[in-house]
């Protein structure tokens, strides 16, 4: 009498085996993004030069210890799936602490979620708890003291649809026609501490004066280096902006972009910056 198959290769052994592979591949890969490392894509211009639109790079989870927003998010809206932090590890949120946790650093390049609207931004930190942060006449005041800023030249781009969103620059010698070159004032900015990058302006505008921003116990204070086309603290959310964020909203920090896509998108191989590879997040 014949017996069944009960070998390896035995094709429902073989179906079995593959979706433990897929399991497990799952899990690491949530154990991996949970604990380790965030991929991230920057979306706008909000950091140049410091980070260009088109930059990949892995998020540093374990800089600041874990709370409820290390958990993954999963959006894509394409095919209706929209898995939030909060709905995963929600119930930590609130009491703004941290497993594990330690202090950022003012001039570290952060990961956070927007305390309003949840979505992830990228920025810098400014601002530490009990800190009183203002702008005057685009000078960047940290406890009434101006930090350092030194010209450096200008920071040059084509005026031509960037990224997958296909946004325009902006140009402090606008107007400028489809092609054409595209000016920003570039300046070295050193926060106390000796932190230094470059910062980007087109001119007097809105946010370059501002009243003084009490940094509350237990947040932070954060801008962008794109200092006139950057939604951060320096606008309340009650305006649209970010505002003071929770220490619980940090995510992790940028150390080192891995590659850098010029095109629409981060799959168009032929479009990556030659000269952006494993490059330092300063």
């Amino acid at each position: 009498m014949a017996t069944k198959d009960k070998s390896e290769n035995a094709p429902g052994n073989a179906v079995v085996e593959t979706i433990k592979t897929i399991v497990y591949a799952l899990l690491i890969a949530g154990v991996f993004r949970t604990f380790l490392f965030q991929p991230f894509w920057i979306p706008s211009g909000s950091m140049k030069e410091t980070l260009l639109i088109g930059d990949f790079l892995f998020v540093n989870k374990m800089a600041y210890g874990y709370s409820y927003a290390s958990c993954p998010s999963l959006k894509l809206p394409g095919i209706g799936i929209n898995i939030d932090a909060k709905d995963i590890c929600g119930a930590f949120k609130g009491d703004n602490k941290r497993l594990f946790g330690s202090d950022p650093v003012r001039g570290d390049v952060i990961v956070f979620r927007h305390p309003g609207t949840g979505s992830d931004y990228i920025k810098r930190l400014i601002g530490l708890p009990g800190d009183k942060i203002q702008v005057k006449a685009g000078v960047l005041h940290i406890n009434g003291e101006a930090v350092k800023l030194v010209d450096d030249g200008v920071f040059e781009e084509l005026y031509e649809p960037q990224g997958p969103q296909g946004k325009l620059p902006r140009c402090e010698n606008g107007p400028v026609g489809n092609g054409g070159q595209c000016l920003k004032s570039r300046e070295i900015e050193t926060l106390p501490g000796g932190v230094q990058y470059p910062i980007l302006n087109i001119g007097n505008q809105s946010l370059d004066n501002t009243g003084i921003y009490a940094v509350p116990e237990g947040h932070f204070f954060f801008m962008g280096d794109n200092r006139d086309n950057s939604t951060d603290s320096r606008v309340p959310q009650s305006a649209g902006g970010v505002g003071y964020v929770p220490f619980e909203n940090l995510i992790g920090r940028a150390d080192r972009i891995m590659f850098s896509s010029a095109g629409r998108s981060m799959l168009y191989f032929w479009t990556w910056r030659k000269d952006r590879f494993f490059k330092a997040i300063e």
